[in-house]
């Protein structure tokens, strides 16, 4: 198993004053992630997976948590409580250079700046692993991704309700406030 790596464990403010501990994703989150995916609310699961949610499966769960922290790289957001409240993940393309991203948030939580918080140091590991863009695919009408990418700088294209966004990574945005 490939150890996490180190220098992306943080503690963070949110603008509204709470406080969370981030750190790379490891197997050991798979019972509380695939509870997560159960027990979240429909739209949470739609906007997500674009669609219906997968099946909480022991394969699944092992899909998610199983990462070579390369091509594959995900971080976890945890309250003072110890309990998880956001996830973001990339995982690379076929296109060299280029990853997808992916980001959760519990509802409880949004609209406090830690997607944004997230998809930063998610841009810091991407840049030191090599990608120089991210990709995702969303619902157009999500507006909360849409606004997180347009900060971003991203472009966006927008087909039959789906919207595919690219933004150019670069050391002065994953040192920025998103």
């Amino acid at each position: 198993m490939t150890e996490p790596p180190k220098g992306y464990d943080r503690t963070i403010r949110l603008r509204d004053g709470r406080v969370v501990t981030i750190r790379p994703l490891t197997r050991q989150d798979a019972p509380e992630l695939g509870e997560a995916i159960r027990t979240a609310d429909p739209v949470t699961l739609r906007r997500r997976f674009c669609g219906t949610a997968p099946r909480v499966t022991p394969r699944l769960l092992e899909r998610l948590t199983a990462l070579d922290y390369q091509r594959r790289f995900a971080l976890v957001a945890r309250s003072f409580a110890d309990r998880g409240v956001a996830i973001a993940r990339y995982e690379a393309t076929r296109t060299p250079g280029v990853a997808e991203i992916a980001v959760a948030v519990d509802p409880a939580w949004r609209r406090a700046g830690l997607a944004s918080a997230l998809v930063r140091l998610l841009g810091e590991a991407a840049l030191a692993r090599g990608f120089d863009r991210f990709t995702a695919v969303y619902f157009a009408d999500n507006r909360p991704v849409a606004e997180l990418l347009d900060d971003a700088g991203g472009c966006q294209v927008i087909a039959e309700g789906l919207a595919e966004a690219e933004v150019l990574l670069s050391e002065a945005q994953s040192t920025s406030a998103w």
